[in-house]
């Protein structure tokens, strides 16, 4: 039984300075800076040798076997703003003393974990939570302190038949550097 991984999957809607190229199975792609709204790519790197048979595309046109997850688009805090601006909900998914601290402007606070002694726990209530708050369709923007928790969470809300998930890259800490409005 071959096991897919997806640790992180960011994507956004750019203009890139040439075009990306999917012919080769094994580049990857990665944005180095911003300048005057363009991403400009790194050149793919090696990876190594991977077994083609555990490949995306082989386990993807096997069927079957392969359990599919649904992967949230991720997208800078700026255009998380603007999504915020157009309608779209901010899901705050820190902790509640992470959210006093401060927070998006109009954030809803859930959160998916709390802090038990020097670790974190998921919150075994989380969906239910959401559910009570939001809509499946509803434009949801989800958001954490840097990214990682924000990802769980909209993950498990595609995989929960929630619709409309955006994941915030960066997280409240991107938000803030970006000057973005925050209230406490």
């Amino acid at each position: 039984m071959a096991t897919l991984i997806v640790r992180s999957v960011s994507l956004a809607l750019h203009q890139f300075s040439r075009p990306l190229n999917f012919n080769n199975r094994h580049a990857s792609v990665s944005l180095l800076s911003r300048t005057n709204s363009t991403y400009q790519l790194s050149s793919p790197r090696n990876t190594g040798t991977r077994d083609p048979s555990l490949s995306f595309r082989s386990m993807a046109s096997a069927g079957g076997d392969a359990k599919s997850t649904a992967v949230p688009a991720s997208v800078p805090v700026r255009v998380a703003h603007e999504l915020l601006q157009a309608g779209h909900r901010y899901l705050d998914v820190r902790t509640p003393e992470e959210f006093t601290a401060g927070h998006a402007v109009g954030a809803i606070n859930i959160p998916y974990m709390f802090r038990v002694g020097s670790g974190m726990k998921k919150n075994p209530n989380f969906l239910e939570e959401v559910s009570s708050h939001l809509g499946k369709d509803d434009e949801v923007i989800v958001g954490c302190q840097a990214g990682k928790r924000s990802l769980m969470a909209a993950t498990d809300l595609l995989s929960a038949g929630f619709t409309g998930i955006t994941d915030i890259a960066g997280g409240y800490a991107a938000w803030t550097q970006n000057g973005l409005p925050t209230e406490k």
